[in-house]
């Protein structure tokens, strides 16, 4: 069974940090572009960030400098950093491994990941 699973999300105040992690089987880590995306209340999913194989790294714009994505191939683990948090940060933040295909059985399948999201409010 294909899984995308994230921890770490929490309550912080304005201004503080939270580490969120995903983890992932590692024919889908070393297959798939991965990245992040976030849904506050009442809006669209909207994209965070994102990381390729090769390690380059892009951000929405409202993010950056201040949220950090990274990669640790050695545990198949997909993590982003978020730090001096705004309140408008709050929403379920989301693990994605949605670029690429991945093969398995003798099968192959475009990648279109998800995890199950996890809650970050900043008051």
């Amino acid at each position: 069974h294909v899984q995308l699973v994230e921890s770490g999300g929490g309550s912080v105040q304005a201004g503080g940090s939270l580490k969120l992690s995903c983890a992932a089987s590692g024919y889908i880590f070393s297959s798939c572009g991965m990245g992040w995306y976030r849904q506050a209340p009442g809006k669209e999913r909207e994209f965070v960030s994102r990381i390729r194989s090769d390690g380059t790294t892009n951000y929405a714009d409202s993010v950056k400098g201040r949220l950090t994505i990274s990669q640790d191939k050695s545990k198949n683990t997909l993590s982003l950093q978020m730090n001096s948090l705004k309140t408008e940060d709050t929403a379920v933040y989301y693990c994605a491994a949605d670029q690429g295909a991945y093969c398995r059985g003798g099968l192959c399948y475009r990648c279109n990941l998800w995890g199950q999201g996890t809650q970050v409010t900043v008051s």
